[in-house]
């Protein structure tokens, strides 16, 4: 991964970041919860950061940690992105302007010329020292509907503009790099920054004991495996098999399924089988230091990804912070990292064996907890958020 880590220690660090994002607390979404992260890391240095987003706030919002949140940009279409342009000159240059870049994210539909052609601009007039973290690049190519190809050509032309207008790039996975490359990006130097934990990475052990005696009742013989998402219909697909052979083999087996849609998820899981529903616990909307808790409270987690575990998965990385045992899956967008005995896993397209791994391991409590070791140290060697930070301050 060598053409990942192009890095050099600049002469000069910035001494004010300008972060573009079209997702921040109190808004939901992986975005939005590193962004939080990876500005309150970069405050933490001592550095001034702006976080510039959607809104039409005329004021200022001051956050701990001197980060100021400019809620400006309406919905990223011209008068938005004209006021913030107005608001980002008030400030002194060189600016050094980061894009937190999901397509989606900045609105119409995920083809947001506007938006793009305005970063271009802040370039070249402004001379702005643009970056830009590719969460995902673009929509990839279908073969029906033919229509969705439409957003994979807009997205990829958006991406090219990108490129063109930052001096610098990251990546979520190193597999975005071969596209930025064929988007003219030859020279551009791209670091590889995985995207760090979106939950606290420590809990108290009595909150810990408490959570474990809530699932499973005060009785020592449960064993509890959980899942971290949001149960969409390409997570659920793998999750589904896994569970059901959970249920059915092992009663002695409690399932937790964490994060927003467990609920609704759940009742389709069941489907009427009302001793399975008294097994399969969904808490619903959880603060972040809740869900560590609950984390901690499972024998493993069982986290599918249709293209594989990745830096980009924050719930895979919220299980490997907090030391959970995590059993996943290898796909195409899977780093080399992965293999290498920090987690159980299957190939992507094998549900079947996923479920016998998970089975397996219920069954050799110290090989579960060699796995939620290794997973952490995986973590604190790759992921966490203050190698993230190493990298924007240092790579060029």
């Amino acid at each position: 991964m060598g053409d990942l880590f192009q890095a050099h220690r600049p002469a000069d660090r910035p001494a004010a970041w300008h972060i573009v994002t079209g997702e921040y607390p109190p808004d939901l979404g992986g975005v939005a919860d590193y962004t939080a992260a990876v500005t309150s890391a970069l405050a933490d240095t001592g550095a001034e950061v702006h976080v510039w987003a959607s809104g039409d706030e005329p004021d200022t919002v001051a956050l701990p940690g001197e980060v100021a949140v400019h809620r400006v940009a309406g919905r990223f279409g011209p008068v938005g992105l004209a006021r913030m342009d107005r608001e980002l000159d008030h400030f002194p240059d060189p600016r050094t302007i980061l894009i937190q870049y999901v397509p989606h994210a900045f609105g119409w539909k995920a083809m947001n010329l506007p938006f793009v052609a305005w970063v271009l601009i802040r370039r070249i007039r402004r001379r702005d020292d643009v970056r830009v973290m590719f969460h995902e690049v673009a929509f990839p190519w279908v073969r029906r509907p033919l229509r969705h190809n439409l957003l994979a050509v807009v997205n990829r032309a958006m991406a090219a503009m990108l490129v063109r207008a930052c001096s610098r790039a990251y990546v979520t996975i190193p597999s975005w790099v071969p596209l930025l490359r064929r988007l003219r990006a030859r020279r551009l130097p791209i670091a590889w920054t995985p995207v760090p934990s979106s939950v606290p990475e420590e809990a108290s052990s009595v909150a810990v004991a408490a959570r474990r005696a809530e699932l499973t009742g005060g009785d020592p013989t449960i064993r509890v495996a959980g899942h971290f998402g949001t149960y969409g219909p390409s997570i659920t697909r793998a999750l589904g098999p896994v569970v059901r052979e959970l249920l059915g083999r092992r009663p002695d087996v409690r399932v937790l399924l964490l994060g927003v849609g467990g609920d609704r998820w759940r009742g389709e899981l069941a489907d009427g089988r009302a001793d399975w529903h008294a097994r399969v616990i969904a808490p619903g909307t959880l603060a972040a230091p809740a869900i560590a808790e609950y984390l901690r409270a499972c024998d493993l987690v069982v986290q599918p990804y249709p293209d594989g575990a990745s830096g980009r998965r924050t719930s895979l990385m919220a299980a490997l912070a907090n030391g959970v045992p995590v059993v996943t899956t290898i796909g195409v967008l899977s780093e080399p990292v992965w293999p290498d005995g920090a987690v159980a896993a299957a190939p992507a397209d094998d549900p079947a064996r996923l479920a016998r791994l998970a089975l397996e391991l219920l069954d050799f409590p110290a090989r579960l907890a060699e796995l939620g070791l290794a997973g952490r140290r995986l973590y604190e060697d790759r992921f966490a958020i203050r190698r993230t930070t190493a990298t924007l301050l240092d790579s060029t």
